[in-house]
């Protein structure tokens, strides 16, 4: 908890949170105590005219989420929207963030990643899901509850693949930090053998797929081979083809016959 955290709850005038029992033991423990208003997926819409007429007023509220960062697969989204909208000063008190603490030690390259959220909870709808982000080339990044971790893991292996390289982060920042590392495949068999990787707040990251062989335009292939068959034999013209347009050196050979034949 940061000085700026501490004292931006100290002085709201309320604070909306996802689940007030939690948040009151965090203010519990920091010697807070500011009057708390509930505010999450199921309320928020009805809670919207209250918080902004609070805004309007001139009030600060200082919104808090369970775990993790608000709006970031957390509520809040809408307030935040309607409050920009009527041009209320939104401002950010950066935390721990589990997408970022996960990253840094996966041991998967960070320098490009895509954050996916939670995938879908419907087996068929999740396995949909999986197939779209197969061919992703940048890290992904999930969340995914504790009871359905073991059964994503054996979806993400056959959807990208049993050998792709992932890790998985579970109580970042808490008293039971830990991570797994492996393959999908190792992943998903922990997971079913070991009843403590399906516990508390779970965040996965999963390597890129491997980059596509790049496939040649079949017309400047064509042409590569005809300037190179003028000045060699096929064979050498295919394989200097074949390496400079990234094919395959027969596929280069078939086409190099093909023109040396009609000359």
């Amino acid at each position: 908890m940061s000085d700026r955290a501490r004292q931006s709850l100290e002085s709201a005038d309320v604070i909306a949170a996802e689940d007030t029992r939690h948040t009151l033991g965090l203010l519990q423990a920091l010697g807070i105590s500011r009057p708390l208003l509930s505010l999450h997926a199921h309320n928020e819409v009805q809670r919207l005219p209250e918080l902004l007429g609070r805004l309007a007023a001139g009030e600060t509220v200082a919104l808090v989420s369970d775990a993790g960062t608000p709006l970031v697969s957390d509520p809040g989204a809408e307030l935040v929207r309607r409050a920009l909208a009527e041009g209320i000063e939104v401002r950010p008190i950066p935390g721990p963030s589990a997408v970022v603490a996960a990253l840094v030690v996966a041991g998967i390259p960070a320098d490009r990643f895509c954050f996916e959220g939670f995938l879908p909870a419907g087996e068929r709808e999740r396995r949909e899901r999986l197939g779209e982000l197969a061919a992703e080339p940048r890290t992904l990044v999930f969340f995914e509850a504790p009871h359905r971790i073991a059964a994503s893991l054996v979806d993400l292996a056959t959807a990208f693949g049993a050998e792709r390289k992932a890790a998985a982060a579970r109580e970042l920042t808490k008293a039971h930090e830990t991570v797994y590392r492996g393959t999908l495949a190792e992943l998903a068999e922990r997971a079913r053998a070991e009843p403590s990787f399906q516990r508390g707040e779970i965040t996965l990251v999963i390597e890129g797929a491997p980059p596509k062989p790049r496939q040649a335009d079949e017309r400047q292939l064509r042409r590569a081979v005809e300037l190179l068959v003028k000045e060699l034999p096929p064979g050498k013209a295919a394989a200097l083809a074949a390496q400079l347009m990234g094919v395959k050196r027969s596929d280069a050979y078939a086409l190099a016959l093909q023109v040396a034949k009609r000359r």
